[in-house]
């Protein structure tokens, strides 16, 4: 259920390193935690209200989108997806599904909807950290049936590299740029459904998942509300080559961090789960005040929350899944009646937990067709050209 100590973030950069400018990463504890937090106060120095942080948040969004090159990486192109082996549990359903984000690279998952259909569900994306077996998991099976059994339609995928999605390696030089550009377009997959409210749409992730569900937040307007758990830190950029590999905090004319970053959700709700063994530790007392402070300039800092587990580690453990479950029900509309027991406690225990090998989408009964791109080197240059392999 939990995942690993700090190594399994720290991937290695020696092919990141070759793609772009290594003087321009930060990567890792970057600063000390003192250095962190100075940092926090250089930045908050060059603003002081919200047209002067609206201007620094322009230039840290669009250091986000120079660093991972976001331009130059086709949109819009056929999401052409494969949705099978439907299964029905109480008060959820369960279903293997692919799109293509880009011309013949699958983004791979499960998506998990309520039993009972109503004419409008708001949706909610269900992203993985750097643990084994990553969707698979039982906690994020709990979580997903638990979001859809509340009246969400939830939709889990893999980071590249894991599980199905191995057309490339999770350490590929511009994993950073494909992980943003698939929730991006996990975005659209979920609005191509008609009873998906766009209205109300979020995300939610821990460790490396928790980069991913800021980042999407930063970068893409539709995502109403943003729950980042273990991860949002002043001084720990994150350690894999798909949080850090690529120039998205610094350049020649500025420099930032994820507590900025994360701060890019203001003024849309936000909750910041932190814990006390991690690089989150000083959350209540360094990150969630700076942020807060920016929400403040558009006078909604209700909007955003902290839940800290002083006791608690590296992990999206029932804790903080009992807190971001509250949070997600209050601002999307979600029934946590649903999920709560006699005792009026939320309670998981319907949850049907499946094996692996009902949770693959590509297998011998299904396979991933013949026109998928392979290697790094051909996913990598599907974000400049965008050209398709040509079908067999």
């Amino acid at each position: 259920m939990f995942l690993s100590s700090v190594g399994l973030c720290l991937c290695s950069f020696n092919l990141a390193a070759q793609a772009v400018n290594s003087t321009m990463l930060c990567q890792g504890a970057y600063y000390t935690e003192a250095e962190g937090k100075a940092a926090l106060e250089s930045f908050a120095a060059t603003y002081h209200d919200k047209q002067s942080w609206e201007k620094r948040a322009e230039r840290i969004r669009s250091g986000i989108r120079e660093g991972i090159g976001l331009s130059q990486i086709p949109k819009n192109t056929p999401l052409k997806p494969i949705i099978h082996s439907k299964r029905t549990y109480d008060g959820y359903t369960v279903e293997n599904v692919a799109f293509e984000s880009l011309p013949g690279f699958f983004v791979t998952g499960n998506l998990y909807r309520p039993a009972k259909q109503q004419s409008s569900h708001a949706a909610i994306l269900a992203t993985h950290g750097h643990g084994e077996d990553a969707r698979y998991q039982e906690y994020m099976q709990k979580r997903c049936a638990t979001l859809a059994r509340m009246g969400a339609i939830v939709f889990t995928y893999d980071m590249i590299g894991y599980a199905d999605a191995d057309q490339c390696s999770h350490k590929h030089p511009k994993a950073l740029a494909l992980q943003a550009h698939n929730s991006m377009r996990a975005v659209d997959f979920l609005l191509s459904f008609p009873e998906v409210d766009a209205r109300r749409i979020a995300v939610t992730g821990e460790s490396g998942g928790g980069t991913q569900a800021f980042l999407l937040t930063a970068l893409d307007e539709r995502i109403a509300v943003s729950v980042p758990v273990v991860m949002v830190s002043s001084y720990f950029f994150g350690g894999c080559s798909c949080e850090s590999g690529m120039p998205v905090h610094k350049s020649k004319d500025h420099q930032t961090s994820n507590v900025e970053i994360a701060a890019l959700a203001a003024p849309r709700p936000m909750l910041l789960i932190s814990d006390g063994k991690d690089w989150t530790k000083n959350t209540p007392e360094v990150e969630f005040p700076y942020i807060r402070n920016i929400y403040s300039y558009y006078g909604r800092e209700d909007q955003v929350e902290n839940l800290h587990f002083p006791d608690e580690g590296h992990d999206y453990g029932i804790n903080k899944r009992k807190g971001a479950y509250r949070f997600l029900a209050k601002h999307l509309g979600l029934s946590l009646e649903n999920v709560t027991n006699e005792r009026g406690e939320v309670d998981e225990s319907f949850v049907t937990v499946e094996n692996s090998a009902a949770l693959r989408v590509f297998d011998r009964q299904h396979p991933r067709p013949a026109y998928a791109v392979e290697g790094d080197k051909a996913v990598g240059e599907l974000l400049t050209t965008g050209v398709e392999k040509e079908k067999q």
